[in-house]
């Protein structure tokens, strides 16, 4: 048997997964889905984890079950492009024919002293877990203080405002706004919404070394009882030690099929990718279907279609009850992109993107 194999359960490659099984697969070819949980985490509503609003079962989501696709559970600890074969940790090498590489990404700490050490991240089911038991044990009237003031930042500050109303929650962010990729208006609703809920918002922070108990702006010394670092991303070290092009960012470089050029049986999606946009779940979803559509048009010995990646838009959470989102060039700020933030996390649990 042929081996396509699928390296993380992610977005990405539960996408490849559910539109190569809606097709016709060959005979000979088998899918082999490699992750190190038995089950996907819902990674867009870790901040919520971390809170403590939902528990760690409601974002867990069972992987498909199709007599074509089977399973391998552990770590992946290399990739050998040369040789087609996936090493697992206490595993015996995994060959393959196709190559799927979805493994995600991890946090970027930016050379900061202490920063890996000494914060919390919401990055992993592992991490998120740790992140909350870190929050939940604070006393009352204890500090929080959340570094970058991007979507991720924004989303636990105010989950964490919902979950612990006794706490002091602060945003350390080094722009002259939070969320500064979104409009000016939507970014200042956010900002307004902070206010009335009482989370600080600091700008023009460079973090220069985080301690156990305190963060440092330059040589400010800020006491704190946590810091949750929102700070940057990249690939996991494996994808970043793959001796291919790679772009600014770490991110494979890939050609128009979304293939490593070198190595045209292996394709990369979502936060390892270079794309023309920011890392998403939703960009690796849309990616992840395009992938599945090249790959059964190879093997129908057909030229595959060409299609730029379409995103919908960008929504984002403040606690159960506001959000914000971005459709196009139009801002939706209130309820209604909440609600509908709650309506794409319903699909997600049920595998319908």
């Amino acid at each position: 048997m042929k081996n396509i194999v699928i390296l993380g359960g992610g977005y990405g490659g539960l996408t490849v997964i559910k539109h190569l099984l809606e097709g016709s697969i060959p005979n000979d070819t088998q899918i082999v889905l490699v992750d190190r949980m038995p089950f996907q985490g819902l990674k867009t509503e870790y901040y919520a984890l971390a809170a403590g609003t939902v528990s760690d079962y409601d974002l867990r989501v069972q992987y498909p079950v199709h007599e074509r696709l089977t399973y391998k559970y552990g770590e992946v600890e290399s990739i050998d492009l040369e040789g087609k074969v996936i090493q697992i940790q206490n595993e015996d090498p995994l060959p393959y024919d196709q190559l799927v590489i979805g493994l995600g990404c991890t946090d970027r700490f930016h050379g900061t002293p202490g920063a890996e050490e000494c914060s919390n991240t919401i990055q992993s089911f592992r991490s998120t877990r740790e992140t909350y038991l870190r929050v939940s044990e604070i006393k009352p009237y204890g500090q929080v203080h959340i570094v970058g003031g991007g979507l991720s930042g924004v989303e636990i500050a105010a989950e964490i405002r919902e979950s612990r109303s006794d706490l002091n929650v602060t945003i350390l962010d080094r722009g002259d706004r939070v969320l500064s990729a979104f409009p000016q208006r939507l970014s200042a609703y956010v900002g307004e919404w902070f206010a009335e809920h009482q989370v600080e918002i600091k700008n023009h922070i460079s973090v220069s070394r985080v301690e156990p108990h305190a963060i440092y702006n330059r040589d400010e010394e800020i006491v704190t009882d946590a810091v949750i670092w929102t700070a940057g991303i990249q690939p996991v070290k494996i994808v970043r030690d793959l001796n291919v092009q790679k772009d600014p960012q770490g991110r494979v470089t890939l050609n128009e099929y979304y293939q490593i050029p070198e190595y045209p049986e292996v394709y990369v999606v979502g936060d390892c990718a270079s794309l023309p946009f920011a890392p998403s779940a939703q960009a690796a979803e849309v990616q992840g279907e395009h992938i599945a559509h090249i790959i059964h048009a190879l093997w129908k010995n057909e030229k595959p279609k060409t299609e730029a990646l379409k995103l919908r838009g960008t929504l984002g959470a403040l606690g159960k009850k506001a959000g914000f989102g971005l459709m196009g060039k139009t801002s939706m700020m209130g309820r209604v992109p909440r609600i509908l933030k709650s309506g794409v996390l319903w699909m997600s649990k049920r595998h319908l993107g």
